[in-house]
């Protein structure tokens, strides 16, 4: 019989850090605040890519308003697992104000683990404009790359087993902020 065993590592305000140290370090890593874009990868990406570019606006002290630097990236049609997962729910992708073409684009999500979703979203981009620069933002690193991917600002560094899984908790999408490591333990007798 198998039992999952959930831990909470990170609360509520455990994630409003790291949030806001991706955002100061975007400020420093970008020197400034104006030719940078963010674009959250559907679904917990765009929840998150919203809560940097508040930290950005406060980090950068500048007058922006958060939602300009921020688009919606869907990912859908990209994904190399289509066939062997159930199907997804299309969801619109929204350029930011200017769009993208010729600036620095930060892809933001909630976990990075093989790289095949932030594979799916290069090529989503790609069939958008030509970026300048393509950064990566992730709340939770959690290793087992299957791509030569790595993120240039990550949250936490959550080293895991493949039979562990992160479930990031959102309060736009779960009602509560937390990231949660679930095993599933087989028991004996």
């Amino acid at each position: 019989m198998a039992e999952d065993l959930r831990t909470e590592v990170f609360k509520a305000g455990d994630i409003r850090r790291a949030l806001t140290r991706i955002g100061y370090e975007i400020v420093e890593g970008e020197k400034g605040v104006d030719d940078f874009v963010l674009m959250g990868i559907h679904s917990r990406g765009v929840p998150l890519a919203y809560r940097i570019a508040e930290a950005i606006v406060r980090a950068g002290n500048t007058e922006r308003d958060p939602a300009s630097i921020v688009g919606e990236l869907d990912i859908t049609r990209f994904r190399d697992d289509r066939s062997s997962k159930p199907a997804r729910e299309e969801r619109e992708t929204r350029l930011p104000e200017g769009g993208i073409e010729g600036r620095t684009v930060i892809l933001v999500d909630d976990v990075l683990y093989s790289g095949r979703t932030v594979r799916a979203a290069l090529d989503a981009l790609s069939a958008l404009g030509r970026p300048a620069a393509v950064r990566l933002a992730i709340l939770v690193d959690r290793g087992h790359r299957e791509l030569p991917i790595r993120a240039d600002f990550v949250g936490k560094n959550l080293p895991t087993s493949r039979r562990e899984r992160v479930n990031v908790l959102l309060e736009e999408c779960d009602g509560a902020d937390s990231i949660v490591l679930e095993r599933s333990v087989t028991g004996g007798r």
